[in-house]
């Protein structure tokens, strides 16, 4: 299983908010190119960024933080937050960033998201943000009327590849990750899933990978400490 140690961008900043809530954001560091090259030291092969200023506007604010990011190290990123064209995607790769991620797009503009899938392919992911049961778009300020397991079965026949899912209820509260629902995602499909909100302990990582699980997000646990990334790392790979 891959560890993905996070990174959420708002103005050029790492910071993280609860449950997505943008009124209650904590910032955790001025210089995230700092961070990314501490989850590098760690022996993370990878990192998950999300643009929170894009995810509300569908630009890319934070394009200058990211470029510092994927040339500090050589860890596979990827990206979320606002990716809602095919410009954006080409800003975003020239960047050098691996892969992208979509999400209201993915839910709102289905000739969008089959182009992208078809030109980048692997380069492609799908994040599922679910809030009740169903998925949430729009950096998480409303809830769509999708069933979250339905829209999931029309990725896999899409040929999506990769799936991140969050749990918003849990996102930044330290409460665990939703077990639950990461077994029944892993027993119905077989894309790459990447479990993301409430992973707050080396408990979760280890049942986690005992589901065969492709991922797993590691966010706030990591900046309070809560977690050792390098002890994460090392119980996922083995």
């Amino acid at each position: 299983m891959l560890i993905f140690p996070a990174i959420d961008l708002y103005e050029g900043k790492a910071v993280r908010l609860y449950k997505g809530d943008y009124a209650q954001m904590t910032v955790y560091s001025e210089y995230p190119e700092n961070v990314a090259a501490d989850f590098k030291s760690c022996g993370a092969k990878c990192i998950h960024m999300v643009d929170l200023e894009g995810a509300k506007n569908g630009d890319t604010p934070n394009i200058e933080t990211v470029k510092k990011i994927a040339g500090r190290t050589d860890l596979f990123t990827e990206i979320g937050g606002g990716i809602r064209s095919l410009d954006v995607i080409e800003k975003y790769l020239s960047a050098g960033v691996d892969r992208v991620i979509l999400g209201t797009a993915a839910v709102t503009d289905r000739a969008f998201l089959e182009k992208a899938a078809a030109d980048y392919a692997e380069h492609v992911a799908v994040g599922i943000d679910i809030k009740d049961g169903m998925v949430a778009i729009k950096g998480w300020t409303e809830k769509s009327e999708r069933d979250a397991f339905e829209f999931c079965r029309e990725m896999q026949e899409l040929g999506i590849k990769t799936i991140i899912c969050t749990d918003i209820s849990r996102d930044g509260a330290m409460r665990g990750t939703n077990l639950e629902l990461y077994k029944k995602l892993s027993e119905q499909f077989s894309m790459d899933i990447v479990a993301s909100g409430g992973v707050s302990g080396i408990d979760d990582i280890i049942k986690l990978k005992e589901m065969n699980l492709y991922g797993a997000i590691i966010g706030k646990a990591y900046y309070t400490g809560a977690i050792d990334l390098k002890e994460a790392v090392k119980l996922a790979e083995n």
